[in-house]
């Protein structure tokens, strides 16, 4: 399910499932889910509480193995690889953003941003790192150290710490959860521009219909499967689904030995 951009696929899912637990205490996370997110698209994944959002993320990125079902990312699938190989992969071709923005304190803006290239043996291209800093506003900031940063310009810091790589998806996880909305707007333009500008992929967790407006795409979760998707979303028509999600809030989690919901979106 789901569509792609004519620049080919950057992450696709094949029947993933993710069970956590054994026998009659088994439950399913992810229950066959198959997506793909085209180069250079902007997606927004959306859910109730315990829909299977976090999971889905953490397959997504390779950082969690499913249970059955495929991951492939940057054309590689993740199944084949070693777990030094899928440390490198996440290394060099995938970009995280989370809400609490991970800085190191003792670290410059300009540090921060070109850690994950000195973990991957990579010399800092100053150009590109210098070009990367000034996108995201923070050129007269680049010596100073996370405490002396607002939280938007901490979490401009992250989202420049992710697109110093070049990844070839970038996953942010609740990335303005922490943040006032007019800083959270500054946020999501700037992931925007990203996207419209860079050609770069970002596949974007969140509760927020507001933050979810920002993507050209918003996919719904619930009870571990895909349960519809919007294009080109409003604010008022990815509330108004979600709405008609909520009922999966009290639903009981699907177990092994239950039968699937058969309500939802679609």
């Amino acid at each position: 399910m789901g569509s792609v951009g004519s620049g080919g696929q950057a992450v696709r899912l094949d029947a993933v499932r993710k069970v956590y637990g054994k026998g009659s205490a088994a439950v399913a996370a992810l229950d066959g889910v198959s997506i793909a997110f085209g180069h250079g698209s902007f997606t927004a994944v959306m859910g109730p509480s315990g829909s299977g959002k976090s999971t889905f993320l953490h397959c997504a990125a390779g950082l969690d193995r499913p249970t059955s079902g495929s991951v492939t990312v940057a054309g590689q699938d993740l199944a084949e690889l070693s777990e030094n190989a899928l440390t490198k992969l996440r290394r060099e071709r995938i970009g995280f953003v989370f809400q609490a923005f991970n800085l190191l304190p003792t670290l410059t803006v300009r540090q921060n941003i070109t850690l994950p290239l000195r973990f991957a043996g990579k010399r800092a291209d100053r150009l590109r790192i210098a070009e990367v800093i000034a996108r995201v506003g923070l050129t007269e900031r680049a010596g100073h150290r996370p405490h002396q940063l607002s939280g938007g310009q901490q979490q401009r810091v992250a989202i420049a710490r992710a697109l110093a790589i070049r990844p070839a998806v970038l996953f942010a996880d609740e990335p303005t959860g922490a943040l006032d909305t007019r800083t959270a707007a500054d946020v999501l333009g700037l992931l925007r521009e990203s996207v419209t500008a860079d050609g770069q992929t970002i596949v974007m967790v969140t509760h927020d219909p507001v933050a979810a407006s920002y993507a050209d795409r918003v996919v719904f979760l619930a009870d571990g499967r895909i349960a519809g998707e919007l294009m080109a979303p409003t604010v008022d028509a990815i509330a108004e689904r979600m709405t008609h999600l909520g009922a999966f809030d009290d639903a009981p989690r699907r177990g092994l030995g239950g039968s699937a919901s058969t309500g939802g979106v679609r």
